[in-house]
């Protein structure tokens, strides 16, 4: 008999099992058996080509129309072209000096066919794909399929489905009796199968009810198994003592909100309250506070930091790029007026000095910044990574706010928590422009409280997006150059974002794929071409700290100034914390090149004045490529909830709980974090539940075992440290 726990070595054999183990990370039976079908397949059931995408690595089943023998125009030797069927569409499989093929390839043979989608002369194509015949090679016992369900497998160009089912088939039929992880009263209560027929009918059902059954047994093995690391870590947390910070009657808070120009919307008023309520607190706070741009999320970051200024500690912001960083400084001491400037001639008598570190500041400065962060005389911290590094001190660090927190590694987040002190912990705020949806935000940040500012930023004008086919319709781009100049004379600014600095980074491995645009590149044909007439500027990364602040300082000036810039030419450096309301203007080049969410903050630097906003999303994508249909939601709308639950549609949602996004083990294969929300809040109560009597599970012992299998142990560290 053949336990959970038993290593696939023992059962498979060393070759098999490291394929697997290569391939997907899976080293026991319980990983190959909880790696589940995709999708099944009926003998006589044809797959729906119509669905395939360029690039897809696929699985599907189909029948050869025809096959046909080519030679070679351009070298010596042969193509064979096989064009197979389901009935809606049709595939072609190319094969090279592989003549032989015709006698299992012939017209009416049907099969498994695997390989990635590829386009050639505008047609979808499978070169060299592996293969299985079904009920034609002596491999294949075609009576085994009549009636029955055909699981297919996610493969690799390595490990193929076919592969993955017969080595589950070697392990399936001796499976010993299992311990259940679920408890008894949970499966009564929800009329939940057992783990083994959940198991065996998950990938070798016999009846859609069986497979049903299956499903929904083994959702709640992820779901609760999921909710169960994060309730874990919230446990631990409410046991880690931090300082109480109060606000101070008259204090630096106080004298604050009295210089506010605006009044708080009722939603700031209510996120405020929290706050300062956990930030009261004896165990630290771990907020997160997101919002589109504009939506005034960094007062209510800034008001936290003044309260835990008011009670003798500091507060550290953390900005993941010079640019940001320097941003969040200028506006940060503008809001405060005299009140940053504690010390110095005319301040106020309840200031605190405010103090930027980052990685380009010279000897003196940087010198004078450590000095200050040290003895405390800078009660609010402004800086990039240069914060993470040992010499850093803190008199008494008791807030750490982390801007665009998904741009930060969780092992620098909690280097910077653990600058608090070994005694004690900081009280955390991240905070996102990026909206997430409800039920990630519930699972992804489930040991974080989450406040979300719903109210439409003040202020703004409308942006409207139109998506440009440069490889269809060149002309249309060369009306984005002209329109940009426009902008320029009605006395706007213009951003050019290109995906990459060099023309020698990041080459394709697709011969048959450009390199993406380097700004090096475009931004000399730019200038000496339509765009010659107005000041262009270079904006990136690479440059020096000083060289950025000055082009986004002459940048802000605008056209009207001698110094200024009328067109940026620069990379996604610009994403977060630029604030030029004089733009109106974004042509975002190879755009079908980054996300959806990336696509909806880049252009939301634009539209932040009077006038309203255009932004041109660039693509030479190819018209059977994916990225279309996400180029065009980006168009649609500027609704960032709605485009973000779109982006983890297509995204397939990735790892929930970790760094991994697709072609190991996930933590969900069955749970979708869109559809099946009210699962994953019955999960989370009950995994309360059990973690309330038994955090270190002692008393679970195969719910433990469960969790270890669904659940990497690194993955749960990565959730811990966040």
């Amino acid at each position: 008999m053949v336990a959970l726990d038993q290593q696939l070595t023992d059962v498979l054999g060393a070759k098999s099992a490291k394929a697997l183990e290569t391939a997907f990370d899976m080293h026991t039976v319980e990983h190959l058996l909880r790696a589940y079908p995709r999708k099944y397949e009926r003998r006589g059931a044809l797959t729906d080509l119509a669905g395939l995408q360029i690039g897809d690595h696929v699985t599907i089943q189909a029948e050869v129309l025809s096959f046909v023998t080519h030679k070679n125009k351009s070298r010596a030797g042969t193509r064979q072209e096989v064009v197979i069927t389901d009935g809606t569409g049709k595939l072609t499989l190319v094969f090279f000096n592989q003549h032989w093929r015709e006698k299992e390839l012939s017209e009416g043979a049907r099969g498994l066919f695997s390989g990635q989608i590829t386009v050639f002369n505008n047609k979808r194509q499978l070169a060299h794909p592996d293969y299985e015949l079904l009920g034609v090679t002596d491999e294949v016992d075609a009576s085994k399929y009549v009636d029955m369900y055909l699981p297919v497998y996610s493969a690799t160009a390595k490990v193929q489905s076919w592969t993955i089912s017969k080595c589950v088939d070697l392990v399936i039929d001796q499976l010993d009796v299992l311990e259940d992880p679920l408890p008894e009263s949970m499966r009564n209560e929800r009329k939940l199968i057992g783990l083994g027929d959940a198991l065996k009918w998950i990938h070798r059902p016999a009846s859609d009810e069986q497979l049903e059954q299956a499903r929904e047994r083994l959702k709640w093995d992820e779901a609760l198994s999921l909710q169960l690391v994060l309730s874990k870590q919230r446990h631990e947390e409410r046991s880690w003592p931090a300082v109480p910070r109060l606000e101070k009657p008259d204090g630096l808070l106080a004298a604050f909100d009295a210089s506010l120009p605006f009044t708080l919307t009722d939603g700031q008023k209510e996120v405020s309250r929290t706050i300062a309520e956990e930030l009261a607190a004896g165990h630290p706070m771990h907020r997160l506070l997101q919002g589109e741009v504009g939506s005034g999320k960094t007062v209510l970051a800034l008001r936290a930091m003044l309260t835990v200024v008011d009670s003798g500690g500091q507060a550290a912001l953390l900005a993941p790029t010079e640019v940001l960083a320097a941003q969040h400084y200028r506006a940060i001491t503008k809001l405060l007026g005299p009140l940053a400037e504690r010390g110095k001639l005319g301040s106020h008598d309840e200031g605190t000095g405010v103090t930027l570190l980052t990685g380009s500041l010279n000897t003196a400065s940087r010198r004078q910044a450590l000095l200050d962060i040290t003895s405390g005389q800078a009660g609010i911290v402004i800086g990039t990574h240069a914060l993470l590094e040992d010499r850093v001190d803190f008199y008494d660090l008791g807030l750490v706010v982390i801007d665009e927190q998904h741009r930060f590694g969780v092992e620098q987040r909690a280097t910077l928590v653990a600058k608090a002190g070994s005694d004690r912990r900081p009280h955390v705020l991240v905070m996102t422009a990026t909206p997430i949806p409800r039920t990630v935000a519930m699972t992804a940040f489930g040991a974080l409280d989450i406040s979300t500012l719903k109210e439409l930023p003040g202020g703004r004008s409308p942006i409207t997006t139109h998506v440009v086919y440069a490889a269809e319709q060149p002309a249309h781009l060369d009306r984005a150059w002209q329109r940009a100049v426009e902008e320029v004379k009605a006395g706007h600014q213009v951003y050019v974002v290109v995906p990459r600095i060099a023309s020698q980074e990041d080459k394709p491995t697709d011969k048959n794929q450009r390199p993406a645009i380097a700004l090096e590149d475009l931004a000399p044909q730019l200038m000496e071409g339509p765009l010659k007439d107005v000041r262009v500027g270079i904006m990136h990364g690479g440059l020096s700290g000083a060289d950025k602040d000055d082009v986004m300082q002459r940048f802000a000036l605008g056209p009207a100034h001698a110094d200024g810039i009328d067109v940026m030419v620069s990379t996604t450096v610009i994403e977060v914390g630029v604030d030029v309301p004089n733009a109106t203007m974004m042509v975002i080049m190879d755009a079908d090149r980054f996300g959806i969410s990336q696509l909806h903050q880049l252009r939301g630097r634009v539209g932040r004045g009077s006038a309203p906003g255009l932004c041109l999303l660039v693509t030479e994508a190819g018209k059977f490529s994916s990225s279309r249909e996400r180029l065009d939601a980006v168009a649609s709308t500027t609704d960032g909830f709605k485009l973000a639950e779109l982006d983890l549609e297509q995204r397939r949602e990735g790892d929930i709980l970790g760094r991994e996004q697709s072609g190991v083990r996930s933590s969900l294969h069955l749970v979708s974090v869109l559809k099946d929300d009210e699962l994953l809040e019955e999960a989370r109560v009950e995994a309360e539940r059990i973690i309330a009597i038994d955090p270190e599970l002692t008393d679970h012992s195969a719910l433990e075992r469960s969790l270890q299998a669904l659940v990497n142990q690194d993955r749960a560290e990565y959730v811990k440290k966040s």
